[in-house]
């Protein structure tokens, strides 16, 4: 059977179909305040008594309302509070002006609400809860509520006036209806899109690994350590850190592949001299003796120039290779491929605490001859670029679908549908 990222391209052009059905719709809606459509629910309850109470939170930009730990009704410092009711509207006064505004769930019926917040009804005869909903998912409001939030900059509140004041614009409540239900299947065609590609991402992983597993041979009876020794980092002590001069590779520079330098230490270069020993060289491969398989894959990488000058610190070994029979290439495509992972980890837990690089030199290995391992290595290197090209794709796919219902939403609330 044929992997599903063979099958996934006619379902993305499924909802880029639908999407251009749905920009066929008529424009030229009416724009109309927000209080014309809602009116603000003003009951309120005093000292609620023990007991546990649901709580709201309204994420920003219009990424909607979800329910908090609950909050015992006694230990409670404000003193005012009201009770939600579902489908109403919920507004953030302090995060209003970043697009913290929302429908209220149906688990979020009765959920205490702070005066920080404000609850609104919804006139359902003139607007669908749908279309408020699309509305705030495109986060649509935020520059009107921004623009006129008042207060200091780190506190500028929206208050109840400035939401009703906003405003949307407002088919006929049958054509939100309509739009609102065709948005909803285009919606469901894209999260079934992600699905695919997704599934597809896992079935290329699973690919990877099992082409990596055939292309090196099943070792007879050498180990790491017949031909490849292993060499540790200094412990640098942290009061010679400085902001300037020579980088330290630690475990958290060591990458997938690559040296990682985002979280970087130094020490001063007047003091590189000291550590002539544990200067890295251009090709040299890595490997963390920290937590070297993480959840996003195995941490072994290569230096390269734009890495350099660099030294070694403790928990990092580097590959010293004890004679010309094992090529660099071969054996860092080994580190990297189910052959290693496996044997330090057979139960891929993507937990290992730590290794030793007496661990690593206690490992089976099978050496094949040079042009053998030269041969791995360009079936690799092809297979390698192959992926790359797919994935490539994939993540350019997955761009297009992240960008669609925006698209969509946007030139429906500019009448432009």
């Amino acid at each position: 059977m044929e992997p599903s990222f063979v099958h996934w391209q006619p379902k993305y052009s499924t909802v880029v179909n639908t999407f251009r059905e749905v920009t066929r719709m008529p424009s030229a809606w009416p724009t109309v305040p927000l209080g014309d459509v809602l009116s603000q629910y003003r009951e309120y309850i005093e000292s609620p008594g023990p007991g546990a109470y649901p709580k709201l939170s309204v994420k920003l930009y219009g990424k909607g309302v979800v329910l908090d730990a609950p909050a015992d009704g006694a230990t409670l410092k404000m003193k005012r509070h009201q009770l939600a009711k579902a489908g109403q509207v919920i507004l953030s006064e302090i995060w209003g002006k970043k697009g913290a505004i929302g429908l209220v769930p149906s688990e979020g019926d009765g959920a205490l609400c702070t005066s920080h917040f404000f609850l609104f009804d919804v006139d359902r005869g003139k607007v669908e809860p749908g279309w408020l909903r699309l509305l705030f998912a495109a986060n649509y409001l935020q520059d009107q509520l921004g623009k006129r939030a008042k207060g200091t900059t780190g506190y500028a509140a929206v208050r109840p006036g400035t939401l009703l004041a906003a405003t949307i614009p407002l088919p006929p409540v049958a054509e939100q209806r309509r739009i609102v239900r065709r948005i909803e299947e285009l919606a469901a065609k894209v999260g079934e899109a992600r699905a695919l590609r997704q599934q597809a991402v896992h079935e290329v992983e699973e690919l990877e690994i099992r082409v990596a597993a055939d292309l090196f041979p099943t070792p007879s009876r050498g180990v790491v350590g017949d031909y490849v020794g292993f060499q540790t980092g200094y412990a640098f002590e942290s009061a010679w850190f400085s902001e300037s001069g020579v980088r330290l590779v630690r475990n958290a520079n060591v990458g997938h592949g690559i040296l990682d330098w985002a979280d970087s230490v130094r020490i001063p270069e007047e003091r590189r001299v000291e550590f002539g020993r544990f200067e890295l060289q251009l090709g040299d491969i890595l490997i963390s003796l920290d937590r070297p398989i993480i959840s996003t894959g195995l941490k072994v990488a290569r230096v390269r120039e734009e890495d350099l000058p660099c030294l070694l610190l403790q928990r990092v070994a580097r590959a010293r290779f004890l004679d010309d029979t094992v090529l660099p290439d071969y054996f860092h495509g080994w580190l990297r491929s189910p052959r290693f992972v496996q044997a330090i980890d057979p139960g891929r837990s993507n937990g290992v605490p730590h290794i030793s690089h007496k661990d690593i030199e206690k490992i089976p290995f099978a050496r094949p001859s040079l042009p053998e391992q030269r041969h791995i290595i360009s079936e690799l290197d092809a297979f390698q670029r192959s992926l790359g090209a797919l994935r490539q794709d994939q993540a350019q796919t997955d761009a297009q679908l992240e960008a669609l219902l925006p698209s969509v939403l946007d030139r429906a609330f500019r009448g432009e549908l």
